[in-house]
């Protein structure tokens, strides 16, 4: 017949082995389920899938800026082309206008060489010093009518206060005849266009005696 004693002590010794065993079970599953659970802690971001829906956000943003700039642009580039053909238009009314501006002036001036030279023909059997004044006497008025037309006017001078702008002092004289800055002589006849001076009158001008 077994001991008691020593049956009791076995049964001991199974029952902590048993208890160690479920200890160790009971470890190491907690140990798996820490291991299981960490990575959703620290679960890795996907980084494609962000950046797809950083890039997707601002894109609505994007494109009505895009349609901004591509109705300016259009914009510019029309005025641009505008522009150049204005430019280019210019460039050929003032070329023309220097290539034949002066056609209608020349074309008046037509008619003083015809009587130049119906002049000249008229004097060739003449002697008569008066009749060959008289041709050029009418030359010269037919001349400067001519020019009248095409708005060439003389500038006045003689008896005329000094202006700077349309005369030159040459010569200066000391007189009490005449008042101080006006014009005593015209030494060489000056013409306007208009309102622009193509060559001054060059005078000469009183002053205090």
């Amino acid at each position: 017949m077994e001991n008691p004693f020593k049956k009791a002590v076995k049964d001991e010794a199974k029952t902590k082995e048993i208890e160690e065993g479920v200890a160790a079970d009971l470890d190491s599953g907690e140990n798996v389920q820490e291991n299981t659970e960490a990575p959703a802690e620290d679960e890795p971001v996907n980084e494609t899938e962000t950046s797809e829906e950083t890039a997707s956000e601002p894109q609505d943003e994007v494109n009505p800026l895009q349609e901004k700039y591509d109705t300016l642009n259009n914009q510019y580039l029309r005025l641009a082309a505008d522009f150049d053909n204005y430019r280019k238009r210019n460039e050929q009314e003032r070329e023309a206008l220097l290539k034949y501006g002066a056609e209608s002036t020349l074309k008046k001036m037509l008619e003083v060489i015809d009587n130049f030279e119906r002049g000249l023909k008229a004097i060739e059997t003449v002697d008569d010093c008066e009749k060959v004044k008289d041709c050029y006497k009418l030359a010269y008025k037919n001349f400067t009518e001519v020019l009248a037309k095409t708005g060439l006017e003389p500038i006045k001078a003689e008896g005329e206060v000094f202006d700077p702008n349309l005369h030159e002092a040459v010569m200066q004289t000391p007189t009490n005849e005449k008042p101080e800055h006006t014009i005593i002589a015209e030494l060489q006849k000056g013409y306007k266009l208009g309102d622009k001076v193509l060559r001054p009158t060059l005078v000469n001008v009183a002053t205090e005696g």
